[in-house]
């Protein structure tokens, strides 16, 4: 037998090998950014998990347009468990029967383990002197956002814009939609998630502003140094949360509700929210936020309750069809 064919012998029986010593196989379908959080996460719930029950566990990831991901699991794709970055978007799953109603009680911080905030990535220097939403919003600045419609980041983005122009002088609705008429004109297109709508501001040099969470500053920092870049945070933002959920027919089909429960379980943990930490997540963990508050700005922020009446309520206002976002986008 040649060298090579040894080679693949010894490939194939190394793959067959990590198959068998996997006891069970949990998928998580998350949105975009998140990839760097599990990528981390996923090791350590594997080692904690093999202590604990002596069982050795294969982790998926599927990542993408916080929408996209959850109408991929409504048609069929197997995820055991989904940590989004919308409560509505799992709302939708509980609506389909995929997840449980009352999935915001089934974990601690309705059942977000983690927050952050939107910020504004601008170029070295801040050559347009952006410095709030009105300076987005001004004529000849190029904003890159992920499409509305479609991602968390997005729609993040959309309701701080809403929000800070609602607490302006004489702010409401009407002059909240006409700012963002006046904002989405500056967005020569919406990427297609938020890792997208990155590479579209670093990579391919588009726009003098990027709107992302706090936590995907510190990941173009280490691709592209932070020299690179400026992080500006404005006078008002949205607390961003995290939701997870069990996807409880495909836990029960297979199987895996023990171990898909423990693996949200564990982001609790001290070790899960180190690890959110070191990711720039803010910790729910009082102690971790203090050690890592140099990490952490103080920052006024608005949660989604709080202004719009929670989640699904500014969904429907804003993103179903016909909202202000279409009504906004087709007078573009």
């Amino acid at each position: 037998m040649t060298r090579v064919r040894l080679s693949l012998v010894s490939v194939l029986f190394s793959l067959l090998a990590n198959v068998a010593l996997a006891d069970v196989s949990l998928l998580n379908a998350s949105y975009d950014v998140a990839r760097d959080v599990y990528k981390d996460y996923n090791p350590m719930f594997q080692k904690y998990w093999k202590a604990k029950s002596g069982e050795s566990l294969e982790l998926k990831q599927s990542h993408g347009g916080s929408t996209k991901q959850v109408r991929a699991v409504a048609d069929g794709l197997e995820a055991d468990v989904v940590t989004m970055n919308q409560a509505n978007d799992i709302e939708f799953l509980a609506e389909k029967g995929l997840v449980a109603k009352d999935w915001t009680k089934k974990f601690p911080n309705n059942a977000s383990p983690y927050t952050s905030a939107m910020v504004f990535i601008v170029r070295k220097g801040n050559p347009k002197a952006i410095k709030d939403w009105s300076d987005v919003a001004a004529p000849g600045v190029q904003m890159i956002i992920p499409h509305p419609k479609n991602t968390g980041n997005g729609r993040n983005t959309y309701l701080s814009a809403w929000a800070w122009a609602l607490k302006q002088p004489g702010g409401n609705d009407a002059k909240a939609q006409e700012f963002l008429g006046k904002l989405l004109k500056n967005a020569p297109l919406f990427a297609a998630g938020g890792r997208d709508a990155t590479t579209t501001f670093m990579q391919r040099k588009m726009g003098d502003v990027l709107i992302t969470f706090e936590s995907e500053a510190e990941m173009i920092a280490k691709e592209f140094g932070k020299g690179e870049f400026e992080v500006v945070y404005p006078s008002l933002t949205m607390q961003t949360e995290f939701p997870v959920a069990l996807v409880e027919k495909v836990v029960d089909k297979k199987g895996t509700r023990k171990q898909a429960q423990a693996y949200l379980e564990y982001l609790w943990s001290k070790e899960g929210q180190e690890n959110a930490a070191q990711n720039y997540l803010r910790p729910r963990d009082a102690e971790l936020l203090k050690k890592y508050a140099s990490s952490f700005p103080l920052v006024k922020t608005f949660t989604v309750d709080e202004v719009f009446g929670g989640a699904n309520k500014a969904f429907a206002a804003h993103f179903k069809d016909g909202g202000s976002f279409d009504q906004i986008y087709q007078s573009k």
